[in-house]
C-alpha cells in the first residue's frame, strides 16, 4: 500500500467517524393511545423545536388535553430550579394567582430531571382554568420542557401520578 492510499484510507476513517459520531439527540415519550393524539402545530427554529399534540378530534384551538413537548437546542448545564423558576415566572405574567408545587425531582441523575406542576383559577385574558404538568430534563446537548394540560383550576391526584409515571419513561435516544 502506497502513502497516498493510506492518506485516503485513513481521511476516510476519519470522516466516516465523524459522520456517525454526530447523532442528534431527542427525548422520546410514549404518549398514552388512550388520547388518539395527533400533531396540533410543529414549529422549529435554530434555537427551539415545539411539538404541540391533541387528541385525535381536537385541534390546538380548541383542546381538552394538550400535549407539548420543547427542545431548547445547545443549552446544557440548567439547574432545575432555575428552569422551573422560568416557567412558573412565565406562568405569573398570564394567569391570575397560579400556584407552582413541586411532584419530585432528581438532581443528582446524569440527567438531571423535575416534575412539577402550575395550577391557575383564571388568566388575564381569559376566565377559564387551566393546570399543567411540567417535565423538564437535561440532556447532553438540550434542555427538554414537556407538559400536559387541561382545562380545570387544579390536577388530581391521578392526573399527576399518571402523567409523571409516563414522563419518568421517557429517554433520551440518539439518532
Amino acid at each position: 500500500m502506497n502513502l497516498r492510499s493510506a492518506l485516503l484510507i485513513a481521511l476516510f476513517t476519519a470522516v466516516t467517524s465523524f459522520a456517525f459520531a454526530q447523532k442528534s439527540e431527542q427525548l422520546k415519550i410514549d404518549w398514552p393511545d388512550e388520547y388518539k393524539w395527533q400533531i396540533g402545530s410543529d414549529q422549529e427554529t435554530q434555537e427551539q423545536h415545539m411539538i404541540e399534540l391533541v387528541p385525535g378530534n381536537e385541534t390546538v384551538e380548541k383542546w381538552t388535553i394538550l400535549g407539548t413537548m420543547i427542545s431548547i437546542k445547545n443549552v446544557q448545564n440548567v439547574p432545575m430550579n432555575v428552569a422551573t423558576n422560568l416557567m412558573f415566572e412565565q406562568a405569573k405574567k398570564r394567569a391570575i394567582e397560579p400556584k407552582i408545587t413541586i411532584i419530585e425531582r432528581n438532581d443528582d441523575a446524569k440527567h438531571p430531571w423535575i416534575i412539577f406542576k402550575i395550577e391557575a383559577a383564571s388568566f388575564n385574558d381569559d376566565p377559564n382554568p387551566e393546570s399543567q404538568l411540567y417535565y423538564i430534563i437535561q440532556g447532553n446537548t438540550s434542555l427538554y420542557t414537556n407538559l400536559v394540560a387541561i382545562k380545570e383550576k387544579a390536577l388530581s391526584k391521578a392526573f399527576v401520578d399518571k402523567w409523571a409515571k409516563t414522563f419518568k419513561k421517557s429517554e433520551l435516544v440518539y439518532q
